[in-house]
């Protein structure tokens, strides 16, 4: 009787069945890797709020423009190691990604330990040096898994502005209980903490599944929205990836050119030291806008317009700002330089993810790295070997800026 009155009534059960409800919560592929991922941001944070109450910062650093020179270019050294060795490892056979970040997260826990041993002493300095290494390698290996982690090509930039954000998020929340245990039992017992957070996002690691088979589909995004008849389909992305990293690593020597350019020309200027600090919070801001807009507009444009749009950004507020008060336009222009470099960084990223053939994604990314890193500390070494005030430096900005953003256009069309 229950039978014929569910079909002539056309009820339904409200409830799905115990396998629906099971595969409702189960967590998606990339969650997962979110969470392996801020378990490692948080190590790091850790990290870097121990370091700061011990030896490794709390050497006086000298005026000099040589020594700060020697400090930029010392900053590149851990990519020295991640390029050429780390980069193909990470690609030499399939799961290996995942393999990596259990082991990256197994070693940096190990080299926290140790660094609570020595956070007194100069053997800190080679443990920081290796644990930086580590962090570079993670940062690597995190850019080489995102794919593999979404649905599809489209999510990769909102796969990247989750990331970040959730990196920024981090930093806040491992000062609750990082803060009190600095100041109560002192720096290694922050790193031990932090050891145990590698741990556990070892832990985490193990529970990162695939969410697709990276089968490529024969499509080329370019910026005018069409493709070319007559070029292979390989040879359009490649190219299209290193036009993207010629963008993008000028991005990056502008940011690098801007940071020391208004450091020196504040101090220069006997500014006090609150105006860098606003600055620095223009940049951070200018950071968190960026991701936060990125995945918003890459819904109406591909990356390839995106990353073109960040470079323009960078041009007008370059030439905007060298027209007003130079304390003030440096405020302003490292704001929007924070969101031109984020929001590019996001779209360059899904460029390489999307276009990169997957046997090579970890090198790629590697090599990349390096180089952004070099066109950063290039950048830097300009205003730090010579005295350039404020209003030109950001004039030459937004010069660079704009053939650079031209050259890009012109790049990205078909041939």
């Amino acid at each position: 009787m229950q039978e014929r009155t569910e079909q002539a009534g056309g009820w339904r059960p409200l409830r799905p069945p115990p396998a629906d409800r099971r595969r409702q919560l189960e967590a998606s592929p990339f969650s997962r890797f979110a969470v392996t991922h801020a378990l490692s941001l948080a190590g790091d944070a850790l990290v870097t709020m121990a370091l700061a109450g011990s030896l490794f910062f709390s050497i006086s650093p000298s005026a000099a423009r040589g020594r700060v020179a020697l400090s930029l270019i010392l900053t590149v050294a851990p990519f020295g190691l991640v390029a050429p060795f780390l980069g193909p490892f990470i690609d030499r056979r399939a799961g290996g990604r995942r393999a990596m970040v259990i082991a990256i997260a197994i070693a940096r826990a190990l080299t926290c330990l140790y660094m609570a041993t020595v956070i007194n002493g100069l053997l800190l300095f080679p443990a920081a040096f290796v644990f930086l290494v580590l962090s570079k390698t993670h940062a690597v290996t995190k850019s080489a898994l995102v794919p593999t982690v979404v649905e599809s090509d489209e999510e990769l930039v909102q796969a990247n502005s989750r990331l970040s954000l959730i990196g920024v998020a981090v930093g806040f929340v491992a000062a609750i209980p990082g803060v009190p245990i600095l100041r109560l039992f002192g720096a290694e017992w922050v790193v031990r903490l932090a050891a145990a957070v590698f741990a556990v996002a070892a832990l985490a690691a193990t529970r990162i599944i695939r969410a697709r088979d990276e089968a490529r589909d024969e499509k080329a995004v370019h910026l005018f929205g069409r493709a070319p008849a007559a070029e292979d389909l390989e040879e359009v992305r490649a190219r299209g990836i290193r036009v993207a990293a010629v963008g993008i690593g000028g991005v990056r020597a502008m940011v690098g050119f801007l940071t020391f350019l208004i450091a020196f020309g504040l101090r220069r200027d006997g500014a006090p030291a609150w105006m860098f600090g606003l600055a620095l919070a223009a940049s951070m801001g200018g950071t968190l806008l960026g991701a936060a807009v990125a995945p918003v507009l890459r819904r109406s444009f591909p990356e390839e317009r995106l990353l073109a749009g960040c470079l323009a950004l960078m041009a007008v507020g370059g030439l905007a700002g060298s027209q007003g008060r130079s304390r003030v336009a440096a405020v302003a222009v490292a704001a929007a330089v924070g969101v031109a470099a984020s929001a590019g960084k996001l779209a360059f990223d899904a460029i390489v993810q999307r276009d990169a053939p997957s046997a090579v994604r970890g090198r790629q990314f590697a090599r990349f790295e390096a180089a952004f890193q070099l066109t950063w500390v290039f950048g830097a070494l300009i205003p730090v070997l010579i005295a350039i005030p404020t209003r030109l430096g950001v004039a030459l900005l937004g010069i660079v800026s704009g053939v650079l953003c031209g050259l890009y256009i012109a790049g990205t069309r078909p041939r």
